[in-house]
């Protein structure tokens, strides 16, 4: 599949004001009761227990050998947390939480169908959400108003996101427009992504990857936390090997297309896993490379004349 090119007006939004994009075809879940954290942080690779309300974190979902079922966004609210996930990895991670929750004073409930999510990129997104009173860090959230509706304002690396419910969705996307943003597709936030270095459950990533092959163990594991599903293996490779595979950014010569093979002179070391069309830089992707092919070195794109030049991912400079 070719990347999409966002609208100008779309890339303009970006870079210099609000654009909204509906993410509401994601999953999400809700977990209450007394102990829901103790529960939550013996399942997920991340540390749960200490969240208080108003922050959050990113987490991993992983199989006792250490492989991903998925990763998720943990949001802590006075009364719940919220799990935001890919809707491919809703399904494992929902069986896994449940199977987790034996023993435990705690309730899961889906959410996806219940909800709507709208994702705000630029740097005026604060602004037009009204959130002021929002923390500064990733994945913080505050409550509030859009449209006359009660809303939840989550921090995010580009902008803000923006949690309502379903029966909300039409005034809080009439909101967050009429304050000034520009409606877009996903093919911008795929840009934006891709750009930012931020590896995707599902399009990057899937049940072979370990977290730490992905990217994600400076934001979704702790090593100082108690015991969750696949500690064992995730321990072990951080603190006495090394990944076979790391995520990597590609700057690429020409046109491509996902799932085209990447290789050296010797061999084949990954497969280009996503791909958007920049403005400043034109086709730019994502792949997990064998650890052989150093940075810098330029990648054969397929078998056509293509070349990819390799980067660390931006998110693990």
């Amino acid at each position: 599949m070719s990347a999409a090119a966002p609208s100008p007006a779309e890339i303009t939004a970006l870079r210099s004001g609000a654009a909204l994009v509906d993410r509401s075809g994601g999953g999400r879940l809700s977990l209450s009761g007394p102990q829901a954290r103790e529960a939550l942080s013996a399942v997920v690779t991340n540390e749960i227990e200490a969240l208080s309300p108003g922050h959050g974190c990113l987490a991993a979902c992983c199989t006792a050998k250490g492989r991903m079922l998925g990763d998720l966004r943990v949001l802590a609210t006075d009364a719940e947390l919220l799990l935001d996930m890919e809707r491919c990895a809703l399904q494992p991670i929902f069986d896994a939480v449940r199977h987790g929750l034996v023993g435990y004073d705690a309730e899961l409930h889906k959410r996806t169908l219940q909800t709507s999510l709208f994702s705000l990129l630029g740097p005026q997104s604060r602004a037009v959400a009204g959130a002021d009173s929002l923390g500064d860090n990733e994945d913080d959230n505050v409550a509030a108003e859009l449209g006359g509706r009660p809303v939840l304002l989550i921090a995010t690396n580009l902008g803000v996101d923006v949690l309502c419910s379903a029966e909300d969705e039409a005034p809080v996307r009439a909101a967050l427009l009429a304050g000034g943003s520009t409606e877009a597709d996903e093919a911008l936030a795929e840009l934006a992504r891709i750009e930012s270095g931020r590896p995707r459950y599902g399009v990057d990533l899937d049940q072979t990857v370990i977290p730490e092959e992905g990217g994600l163990n400076d934001r979704a594991v702790s090593f100082t936390k108690g015991c969750y599903v696949g500690q064992e293996t995730i321990a072990r490779l951080h603190y006495r090997g090394r990944p076979n595979r790391r995520l990597c950014s590609l700057k690429l010569s020409g046109e491509a297309e996902v799932g085209d093979s990447l290789s050296t002179v010797d061999r084949e070391v990954g497969t280009l896993t996503s791909l958007a069309i920049s403005p400043q830089d034109g086709p730019i992707g994502l792949a997990l490379i064998r650890r052989e092919a150093e940075d810098g070195s330029t990648l054969k794109v397929g078998d056509g004349p293509v070349e990819a030049t390799l980067f660390p991912a931006p998110s693990e400079q």
